[in-house]
């Protein structure tokens, strides 16, 4: 049983945090519309679970604006928030702050997600809500990165979940640039022998 902590106070979280190399568990969460979303909804792209106990904190919502604007950034890169508040206020914050680039879900309708992913808390004054941490799915739908934040009224880190992310998707920016790279020192090295053999016929002319 994992742990973090409320105001310096120690809080037991339910289940075994979820690890990295692990297979994501599908799961199905409720949109701002009561409609229902699933993870494999999102297969082939890279997501990054933003959890969260609820709306109406400070950090629960600064994290969504910062997540808001960096996701903007991340191509294939999806973003959901999820916490146990109601559709309602989901809908209502995402209206009043603007947020477009960040999927809201709500858990709290009876599903395994809390407890696959290990995130709900067991005691303490926000027991049966979810743990502050941040979740990171590759494409290939195995987890990349996971941060359980050792303190609920933390923010997380974010410039490692945007690293993590940037690995999954920086490979394949690296291989095309020294693809590229090579088709530029070979079209000079084929324009240099033209030139050679051009020059050389004048000179023995």
């Amino acid at each position: 049983m994992a742990t973090t902590k409320f105001k310096g106070q120690p809080v037991k979280v339910i289940g075994e945090f979820i690890k990295v190399g692990s297979v994501a568990p599908d799961f199905e969460l409720v949109k701002t519309d009561l409609s229902s979303f699933s993870l494999k909804e999102l297969n082939g792209k890279n997501v990054i679970l933003n959890i969260f106990p609820s709306l109406d904190t400070g950090v629960c919502a600064t994290s969504v604006r910062k997540f808001n604007k960096l996701a903007a950034g991340l191509p294939d890169t999806v973003v959901l928030a999820i916490s146990k508040d109601l559709p309602f206020a989901h809908a209502r914050f995402c209206t009043t702050e603007g947020i477009e680039n960040v999927i809201p879900l709500s858990d709290f309708r009876f599903s395994d997600f809390d407890e696959n992913y290990g995130v709900r808390m067991a005691d303490g004054p926000l027991a049966g809500l979810l743990a502050r941490s941040v979740v990171v799915i590759g494409k290939d739908g195995k987890i990349a990165y996971t941060e359980l934040v050792p303190e609920i009224t933390q923010e997380p880190d974010y410039d490692k979940a945007i690293a993590a992310v940037s690995r999954k998707f920086g490979s394949g920016i690296s291989n095309k640039k020294r693809w590229t790279e090579f088709i530029m020192l070979s079209t000079a090295f084929l324009l240099s022998c033209r030139f050679f053999f051009i020059s050389s016929s004048f000179l023995y002319r």
